[in-house]
Order: structure tokens, then C-alpha cells, then sequence
């Protein structure tokens, strides 16, 4: 099965192809033909953060491009000119509030052959909203166009699919191929993301129970807070990260500031999160204070390291709790390499298997879109009909963006 997957929910554009066999954890495998990923990074380190609005836009400016990019690494692009006059008033209807998306597109279709494609698997949230309706507007006008049908996928459950998988040729991309881990339930996730903060509890696939979640900031937002208080550029967490890195490897003597920040709600007999209080002491340490360079070095390092006790310590005890032999880290914040570490060397010393996705998988990204789509497609195989998934395409009328849609 050949499925494209579209994501727009943040400020990343993903158009992926991938072609997939067999069922979830029946020898499932799957091969990126065409991927294709732009970055609103510059724009980011230039306003100092992601502007719904803005990152509309740039979707809007991003998709057919990177479509192009897309299966053209596929070699799936045939230029066979077509009339495409009986569907454009309906592309018109669709697109109406994406006029530039309207522009670049009807000419693609027009010089373009419909490619084999099986499915399309499109990001419907948690997201931005306004960017999240981009993406569904562009599948529900390919699929018009086209007449191929669409998969809703949950973001969330993209990132936990993506680390579920092992991977090979990771540095090729395009040509990148994988198989499922084998998998004990129940299985326990930590998604951590610059929207997320989430302990999710699997008993079979399909099928989550959030016993844990943030009551205020997500981590990837506290680690971005907390870098524009030391003055460093946005995305935070990288540049957190080196310095972080940096002190623990060159600082020996500390003739700089003093730190100990607390280790919010660790003790606490629940699995939630805050991250508030946490960035609330950076700030008390930081606020009318000319930081030196060792200074941010050392305060990276121990807002790091709370962080890290905080997510260990919690999944550890939840892992305990229900007896999960299987943890899996998915979202932005897991390319945290300190992070992911930490979580390694404690679960190996329980005897508890880590699934995590490479780094360079760990944002946003369509593939792990295509590889969550693919699960739900109706036709995957007879057997998955009997399985806990819901297997069924999407109403293009009825498709709604949920900028708040949960796991479940």
C-alpha cells in the first residue's frame, strides 16, 4: 500500500510517500519513496517563536512544493497534461481561503498524471488550528482531484508509531526503510514536545489512556522560555542542550552562580507534570543579573537536569505501577540526547525496553503521519478488521481540524 502522508500542525511542512506491508505486529515494514520536509526555523529565530498566523501562510506558500520534491524522489511524477475543468469548481469551494494554495496547485494538476497512490493520511491535531486547516483543505483537494480516499491521524499517535518502528539507511532518507520492534503490552509512552507533555498507557495498540499530562507548560515550551532568558535564539531547547553539554564537560571549578532548582510534583503520588515553578526560578535567578557565559553554562546544566529527574523519575515509577516492560519516547523534545540517555541507562536497570525514533525523526515530520495512517486503512489486511484500531476513511465534507484532539 502506498500511502502519502500530509502535516501541517506547527510551523513544519511535511509531504512524505511511503509504501507499507503487513499489519501492526504481524511483520509490518514499510520504504520512504519521497520525503520532503520545510523548516519555518529562520522565520522562528527571527520573531522568536511560532505565529499561527504566519505558519498558515507558509504552509500555504510550502505544500505543492514540497509535494513536487516529494514524488519526484518517488518517481512518481508524470508530466501527462490533463483537463482538470470538471473537478476545479469543486477545488475552487475547497480552497477558497487558500487562494495562493489554490494558484500553485490547479496548474499542478494540470500538468501532472494522478500518481499510484493508495491513501492519503493527514494531520487533523492537536496543532494549530489555522495550520492544521491547510493541510486537510490540501488533502481534501487531492483526494477530489484524485479520487483517493483519506485517513484522519492524531499527531500524537504519529510520534508514537514513528519510534515503534526500527529503522535502517537513516542518513538517506529517501530510501530509508523499517519494521515494527517487537512489542509487549502493556506498553507505556512519554511524549514530550514544545505542545506536549503526556504519560499515555497502552494495552494494546490503538487503545491510550493518559495517566499523566502537564498541569501548565509543556517541556519543549519551558526549555524555550527558559533560553530566552538567557538570551539565546529560538528553538531554545538545542542551544540549552550545548551549554548544558558544555558544563558538564569543561566546568571544574565554579566561581559562578550558585544553583539548585527544585524538581517539580517528582515526590507527589500522581504522574502529572508542571513546569511552571521551574522556569519561574530560572527567572528569579536570572532577572537583574549580568550572566556570564560560565553562568548560562551552569544554569542550562541544572535546568536540564531537573527536567531530566522529573520525566526519569515519573516514567520509571509509572513503568512500576503497570507493570510496562516497554517504554516509548516519541515527540520534538526526545532528540534530547541527555534526556534520552538518563531515560536509557534507568530503564536497562529495570529491565525495561526503550523504543525511541533517531533524532532526526523526532519533530514533526509526514512520515510518521503516512506510517499512523497506514495502520488505520480499512484494506490494510482482513485480520486488522477485527483488531482495536479504527479502520475507516474520512467524510472530505465532514474532515475538521482539533487543535485539542487527545489520544483515546
Amino acid at each position: 500500500m502506498r500511502v502519502l502522508g500530509i502535516e501541517t500542525s506547527c510551523d513544519d511542512t511535511g509531504v512524505t510517500l511511503i509504501e507499507a506491508d503487513g499489519d501492526f505486529g504481524r511483520g509490518c515494514s514499510f520504504n520512504i519513496l519521497g520525503n520532503a520536509l520545510s523548516s519555518q526555523k529562520d522565520l522562528g529565530e527571527q520573531y522568536g517563536g511560532v505565529f499561527p498566523a504566519m505558519a498558515k501562510r507558509e504552509h500555504a506558500k510550502n505544500l505543492v512544493p514540497a509535494l513536487t520534491v516529494c514524488l519526484c524522489d518517488a518517481a512518481a511524477l508524470e508530466e501527462k497534461p490533463s483537463d482538470i475543468s470538471h473537478y476545479l469548481p469543486q477545488l475552487k469551494e475547497i480552497l477558497e481561503r487558500e487562494p495562493e494554495l489554490l494558484a500553485q496547485l490547479t496548474p499542478f494538476l494540470a500538468k501532472y498524471a494522478r500518481p499510484e497512490i493508495n491513501a492519503l493520511a493527514v494531520t487533523v491535531g492537536p496543532g494549530l488550528e489555522p495550520c492544521l486547516w491547510v493541510g486537510i483543505n490540501f488533502a481534501r483537494a487531492l483526494s477530489a482531484a484524485w479520487s483517493i480516499p483519506i485517513v484522519a491521524v492524531n499527531h500524537m499517535e504519529g510520534h508514537i508509531v514513528m519510534s515503534m518502528m526500527e529503522h535502517s539507511n537513516i542518513l538517506e532518507n529517501v530510501g530509508m526503510s523499517g519494521k515494527m520492534h517487537s512489542l509487549e503490552f502493556p506498553a507505556l509512552s512519554l511524549l514530550i514536545s514544545g505542545g506536549h507533555t503526556e504519560l499515555v498507557l497502552m494495552r494494546e495498540f490503538g487503545k491510550y489512556e493518559i495517566i499523566g499530562k502537564t498541569r501548565d507548560d509543556a517541556v519543549g515550551e519551558a526549555f524555550d522560555k527558559v533560553a530566552r532568558m538567557l538570551g539565546l535564539p529560538y528553538p531554545g531547547g538545542p542551544h540549552i542542550s550545548r551549554l548544558a553539554e558544555e558544563a558538564r564537560s569543561s566546568i571544574t571549578t565554579y566561581d559562578v552562580v550558585k544553583v539548585s532548582l527544585p524538581r517539580p510534583m517528582l515526590n507527589e503520588d500522581n504522574f502529572d507534570f508542571s513546569f511552571s515553578g521551574l522556569k519561574t526560578a530560572v527567572l528569579r535567578l536570572t532577572e537583574n543579573r549580568e550572566l556570564t557565559d560560565d553562568d548560562k553554562r551552569v544554569l542550562a546544566r541544572e535546568f536540564e537536569d531537573a527536567v531530566t529527574d522529573v520525566l526519569v523519575g515519573k516514567t520509571l515509577r509509572a513503568a512500576d505501577e503497570y507493570g510496562a516492560n516497554t517504554v516509548i519516547l516519541g515527540g520534538g523534545v526526545s532528540a534530547n540526547l541527555h534526556i534520552r540517555n538518563e531515560l536509557s541507562r534507568k530503564l536497562k536497570a529495570e529491565s525495561c525496553k526503550l523504543l525511541v525514533c533517531p533524532p532526526e525523526f523526532s519533530t514533526d515530520n509526514a512520515v510518521m503521519i503516512a506510517l499512523a495512517g497506514y495502520f488505520h486503512l480499512p484494506a490494510a489486511t482482513p485480520a486488522a478488521q477485527a483488531g482495536a484500531l479504527k479502520k475507516e476513511f474520512a467524510d472530505p465534507a465532514t474532515l475538521a481540524a482539533n487543535g485539542s484532539l487527545k489520544l483515546g
